[in-house]
């Protein structure tokens, strides 16, 4: 069997790109994948009306939905929220739209959290793994030892640096990446850097396919145009990575 996975991120509802958007959706509608996978940054500012745009969207599909959380999907403006309830905005949008759990035959994907509320540097936007989510990840990573199947970690913010060996904003993520590697991880999906990537990254005794989404919003970087990635698994092949860009 095959198992298709549609890897789009940084859809920064706000500033989002319409005919993206567009051209997406009726490709998903098309080719109806295995599931529509996002990580992270699905609104500018994480406010209610951004939601409800990023929940319209999502809510036309009817494939399953897997979301996560970026550093743009906590409250911007509303400090008190972003300390006390960062999450509840975003957890009422995966609620409605997403789902909890994913497995086929060829894939199981697992989340790990790469966000906080604050840190002690700026900006506040690069990724930091707390202790905690790395202890998440890594007791679910433990259910699927030995697993045959592609065991696909999902994340907003990369877990490694642009070159290897070389400085990484991610903090705590050289020691995370190896540590999941190690564990079992196969591949880590990520977006944040709204740049298209698909490489492995190897360590001591690891090595995992790190891939990584480029943006659906007007927040372009680096001259890199709006895009999105299709995944096929097959159990026991390597991932095969399909960009698609748009001008």
């Amino acid at each position: 069997m095959t198992t298709r996975l549609f890897h789009i991120s940084d859809v920064h509802f706000g500033v989002e790109n319409r005919a993206a958007l567009e051209t997406v959706a009726l490709a998903v509608h098309d080719e109806r994948p295995d599931a529509l996978v996002c990580t992270g940054d699905l609104t500018q500012r994480a406010t209610r009306s951004q939601y409800r745009a990023a929940a319209d969207w999502f809510r036309q599909f009817d494939v399953p939905v897997w979301i996560d959380p970026g550093n743009h999907d906590m409250p911007y403006y509303n400090l008190w929220e972003r300390f006390k309830r960062p999450y509840d905005r975003y957890n009422a949008l995966r609620k409605a739209v997403a789902i909890e759990r994913f497995e086929t035959d060829d894939v199981v994907l697992i989340p790990l959290k790469t966000t906080v509320r604050s840190q002690n540097r700026w900006p506040w936007s690069d990724g930091h793994i707390t202790e905690a989510s790395e202890a998440r990840t890594c007791e679910d990573l433990a259910r699927y030892n030995d697993d045959p199947r592609h065991i696909i970690v999902t994340a907003h913010h990369p877990l490694h640096g642009p070159v290897a060996g070389g400085p990484n904003d991610t903090i705590r993520g050289d020691e995370v990446i190896a540590t999941l590697a190690s564990g079992g991880m196969d591949a880590v999906l990520t977006g944040h850097i709204h740049k298209p990537f698909s490489e492995i990254r190897a360590g001591s005794g690891w090595s995992t396919h790190v891939i990584g989404a480029g943006t659906l919003s007007t927040r372009l970087r680096g001259g890199f145009p709006p895009s999105y990635n299709v995944l096929t698994c097959v159990r026991g092949e390597p991932i095969q990575v399909e960009l698609r860009g748009f001008q």
